[in-house]
Formats: C-alpha cells, sequence, structure tokens
C-alpha cells in the first residue's frame, strides 16, 4: 500500500523548507475578497516555525503565462499574509540567483515568500531544469497545495525529484477528508450532483455510479435525465446529444445497484427576468411553455429522506438556479439538512467546487460539513477518480 510522509518526527531545525501553497486569492484594486487560503496555510506554518525551520512559500498567482506582469506580483499578497500568519514575512525576487542568496541568509524560525512561479515557463512546463533551480532553495519539499495537485508542473511534481517530499496539514486534512468520504466510506453514500449540464459532470457521473449507494442527479442536468425518460421539459435547458450517454449511465447504476434519484416536482417559470414568479408541478404536467428552476417540495422531502438513512454525503453543484431568488430554496432546503444531519454526527459530509462554495456560503452552511474542499479543479479531477500529479510524486510505496 502506497503512503506519504508528513511533518510528524521530523527534526526541522535549521532546515529550509520550500512549502508549496495556493496563494492564488481573490484580489481587486489591490485588496484581498478573501483570505480563506491564506488561513488554511497557516497550520502548516505556524508548525515550521515553531520547529525552527527556515521557511521559503512557493505559490503561483494569476495567469501571467510565463512573463513578468506586475498585477500578478505575489508581493501584493504579502502583507496579509504576514497579519493572517502573525509573523512577518519576507518577500523575494523568484529569479534563481536572487532567491538562493536570500535563502541562504534565512534564519530560524523566518518565513520567506517568492515570487510568483508562473513569472517562469519552466514552471507551467514542468521542466526539470526550472524545478532545479528551484530545490536549489532548500533541503525538504513540502505539498501543502491539494488544490493545484492535478497540475503536473514544476513546483508540484518535478520538484519531487531533488529533494525528499512530503504532505503538509492542509494536505494530510484534505486527503483524509476525501478518502473517508470515496475511498474508505462509511455506507450508505450518498452523492449529490448538479450543475448546469451533463456533459461537463459526465466523468463524475461514470466514477460516482460505481462507488456510491444513491445519486441524487440535480440542476439543469437533472433535465436531460427526464427528458430521456421521454417526460416533457418544456423549454428547459437540455442536452439532446447526451441522451445515449444518460441510458448508458442509467444502465451502469442498474448494474451497480445505484439508485438514482430525480426531481418528482419541480418549480418552473416562464422567464428569468423580473417580475419572476416560480410555480410548483409534478413532473408529469409541468406546462409546456415554461422551464424547471429548481427542485419541487415533495422531491425535497425524498432528498431529505434519503439523506437521513445515508451515512455519507458527497456534494458538488447546487440543484437549481441558486443565484436567483426564490430558485434557491431547493438547494438550501437540503444544504441545511446536510447541516443538521452532520451536527448530531448522523452524517459524514463533504463538499467542494466553486458553486457549491458559493451555494453553501449563501445557504449559511459554509462551516456545518465536516469538510468543505477550496481545491476546486483538484476535487473534481479526484471525484472522476483521476491520478493527480502531485499527490502521485509525494507516494512512497
Amino acid at each position: 500500500m502506497k503512503t506519504i510522509d508528513t511533518l510528524n518526527h521530523i527534526n526541522l531545525q535549521g532546515m529550509r523548507v520550500l512549502v508549496r501553497a495556493d496563494l492564488n486569492v481573490p484580489v481587486q484594486e489591490g485588496k484581498i475578497l478573501d483570505t480563506t487560503r491564506i488561513e488554511r496555510l497557516v497550520p502548516t506554518l505556524k508548525e515550521l516555525i515553531a520547529k525552527k525551520a527556515r521557511i521559503i512559500i512557493l505559490s503561483h498567482f494569476g495567469r501571467p503565462e510565463g512573463r513578468v506582469n506586475r498585477e500578478d506580483s505575489l508581493q501584493q499578497v504579502c502583507p496579509a499574509l504576514s497579519k493572517v500568519l502573525g509573523h512577518k514575512v519576507k518577500f523575494i525576487s523568484c529569479l534563481p540567483s536572487e532567491a538562493q542568496a536570500a535563502a541562504q541568509k534565512l534564519e530560524d524560525g523566518q518565513v520567506a515568500l517568492l515570487e510568483n512561479l508562473r513569472f517562469h515557463p519552466g514552471e507551467e512546463q514542468d521542466d526539470d531544469v526550472f524545478a532545479q533551480d528551484l530545490a536549489k532553495l532548500g533541503d525538504l519539499y513540502v505539498n501543502d497545495a491539494f488544490s493545484v495537485s492535478h497540475r503536473a508542473h514544476a513546483s508540484v511534481h518535478a520538484i519531487t525529484k531533488y529533494l525528499p517530499a512530503i504532505a503538509g496539514r492542509l494536505m494530510q486534512a484534505e486527503i483524509k477528508a476525501l478518502t473517508s468520504a470515496l475511498k474508505n466510506p462509511q455506507h450508505p453514500v450518498i452523492a449529490i450532483v448538479g450543475g448546469a449540464k451533463v456533459s461537463t459532470k459526465l466523468a463524475i457521473l461514470k466514477n460516482l455510479i460505481k462507488k456510491v449507494d444513491i445519486l441524487v442527479v440535480g440542476g439543469g442536468m437533472a433535465n436531460t435525465f427526464l427528458f430521456s425518460d421521454g417526460i416533457e421539459i418544456g423549454t428547459s435547458l437540455c442536452e439532446n446529444d447526451m441522451i445515449e450517454t444518460v441510458r448508458a449511465i442509467q444502465y451502469e447504476a442498474q448494474i451497480a445497484a445505484t439508485r438514482i434519484i430525480l426531481p418528482q416536482d419541480v418549480v418552473v417559470a416562464k422567464k428569468m427576468q423580473p417580475p419572476i414568479e416560480g410555480q410548483n408541478w409534478n413532473i408529469s404536467c409541468m406546462p409546456t411553455d415554461t422551464m424547471i428552476v429548481d427542485i419541487g417540495s415533495q422531491t425535497i422531502l425524498l432528498i431529505n429522506q434519503a439523506l437521513k438513512n445515508a451515512k455519507t454525503c458527497i456534494w458538488n453543484g447546487p440543484l437549481g438556479v441558486f443565484e436567483v431568488p426564490p430558485f434557491d430554496q431547493g438547494t438550501i432546503a437540503v444544504m441545511q439538512q446536510v447541516a443538521s444531519l452532520t451536527k448530531s454526527h448522523e452524517l459524514y459530509s463533504i463538499a467542494g467546487g466553486g458553486e457549491t462554495i458559493a451555494a453553501l456560503n449563501h445557504a449559511g452552511c459554509s462551516d456545518k460539513f465536516s469538510y468543505i474542499s477550496t481545491a476546486g479543479g483538484a476535487f473534481l479531477e479526484w471525484l472522476e477518480g483521476k491520478t493527480l500529479p502531485g499527490l502521485a510524486a509525494l507516494e512512497k510505496a
């Protein structure tokens, strides 16, 4: 069985430790709008400081595409990092000569942040020469950026050829949460997958259908499932070219004895522009001049009852047009049910994906699931069952 080494039982005093972080935080006019990614990095950094390591943080920021761009400089993130960490963070250029000189001058417990890795073409090319230049800065490599571990980039993948490589505390937490939810879960497992299109979630659906006991399909993609079953969906979004694919998924579900829950009733509307009015209809008789914008009250009850009998819940994607009230009610009601069952220790819940996090914040549930992944693309690729290069590079036989 493959394992990943961690910070446990390592004497780090005086050791130069390269920490791959994800400081790609949202910034507007020089102001950081959300410090969540910085906050989640703090436990690893504080432990390294306490162990008197000499810390050099590596990160990307924006999409400079291998060119130096002042707007994408990590220097603007450095003050917020220092504030959240409660510890001064030095800023140094990522040019090899200057960075190496600065790294040599670090003292025990000091922290430095290198300039944006993506200013260098070699980063996104997974270039060995650039990876070796980075490796010369330290004695140990710590990957604490699960959110970029689906990228085969120099600071995530190639660098592990030239330094001992371990996982940081955030990486540990992410792996533990995802493993608990998908690889070694408590059954029954229910997956709630929403979003606009089947085509964007096809790999996730194909992977989950073999691993979960119940699959709830919501959002616009549910329309395509309903249409494939011969149900009239009016003017709703539908991917006609995915009908055969949906039927194949339904067949695989039968083989795997996985129950698929689709909307039994829906909220419909004629238009999305104000004034907005929605009506609850049974799916068998919705008006043909309307579109589905949310799950209905009976479907909410159906899903919530299934959740009561589950032990593990994996969530990705909203169940309706949650950005436009009142079509957020289905998503909110089910999220609150998951939160309630999680609080009473009846359910282990994990959620991830940009839209999902936005919906959780909207529902007031962002701190009420067992674990919320901020990893974005890496979280989705994990759900798809893909091997993540950054994790594979840390694994030891």
